[in-house]
């Protein structure tokens, strides 16, 4: 039997980013990502509803988000669901994650400072073209 297993979310930073190194020296963030749906109620309202999706990135990519990101940053994420099960005091405990294969940075270039240091977001620059190439 065949399976896939890809999720791609756009959502809003819910806190700082968590940056680590494993014994090996690879970079590990865990991010919190809110995902807002806007749907009717069954009066007819229309009403936001949030979810809250724990991601994990790996690499060069943890450290962009640790570099450029705080919390309430727009962000997309690309990536897979792994199930996380572990046992504490006798009781078992799982938790879905997103692991982020991919990550966007998403709105405007924009500075701001966050605890007391200066962020920059990259965003990709249009290509200058010459007026005299533009068809129109």
């Amino acid at each position: 039997m065949a399976s896939f297993n890809k999720v791609i979310l756009a959502g809003n930073l819910t806190r700082d980013v968590e940056l680590r190194y494993i014994p090996s020296g690879t970079a590990v963030a865990d991010i919190g990502l809110a995902v807002n749906d806007r749907c009717k109620n069954a009066s007819g309202e229309w009403v936001d509803e949030a979810t809250f999706v724990d991601v994990t990135l790996w690499g060069k990519a943890a450290e962009t988000a640790s570099e450029y990101l705080t919390k309430g940053s727009p962000v997309l994420i690309e990536g897979r669901l792994k199930l996380d099960a572990w046992e504490k005091d006798g009781k078992k405990f799982s938790r879905l994650k997103v692991t982020g294969e991919r990550m966007q940075m998403l709105g405007g270039k924009t500075t701001e400072t966050h605890n007391a240091r200066p962020v920059a977001r990259k965003t990709a620059a249009a290509p200058s073209i010459p007026e005299e190439d533009i068809p129109f």
